[in-house]
């Protein structure tokens, strides 16, 4: 059975070879206009491809436009996340925040422990990372709210969670 989605990109892939074949023959048509490499039609008028590199320009400038155009949008949502947790509660400074991140992963805020209980700069666990606030995985979440949620839990635990490195 076909899902929807695999019946539209039956669909697709025509769509992208024709998109990618024209602008070739395009290009190639355009050394290839003189009587020698033209086949003979009887009544045939010569006909020539050149007139389609304005849309390709015009294709590869939309192409181009819409890259920009999600550069920024995702630009401006990294801006957003970061002023969103950029206060941090409880007056906890970066410095402490720092000490223990170099302690618990290296400051790294992608990092998994071995047995993957404890994700992220800070090692949460699932069930803490939900108590602060967070959801779905702490080492998939921007480093800024990582840094956001542990102040929080900072604030409200001070530095028992972390037994070796608060």
């Amino acid at each position: 059975m076909l899902t929807k989605h695999s019946h539209s990109r039956t669909h697709i892939l025509p769509a992208v070879l024709c998109a990618l074949a024209f602008p070739a023959a395009a290009l190639a048509a355009d050394g290839a206009a003189d009587e020698s490499t033209v086949p003979a039609v009887a009544d045939a008028k010569q006909v020539t491809i050149a007139p389609l590199r304005g849309p390709v320009v015009n294709f590869h400038q939309a192409i181009q436009a819409s890259v920009e155009q999600r550069r920024a949008e995702h630009r401006r949502k990294l801006r957003e996340q970061r002023e969103r947790f950029e206060d941090l509660p409880g007056g906890v400074s970066m410095t402490t925040l720092e000490s223990i991140a170099s302690c618990e992963s290296g400051g790294d805020p992608t990092i998994v422990s071995a047995d993957g209980s404890y994700r992220g700069k800070y090692q949460f666990d699932y069930g803490t990372w939900e108590s602060m606030g967070g959801s779905g995985d702490p080492a998939a979440a921007p480093e800024a709210e990582q840094d956001y949620r542990a102040a929080l839990l900072y604030t409200q635990s001070g530095s028992s969670p972390w037994p070796i490195c608060g």
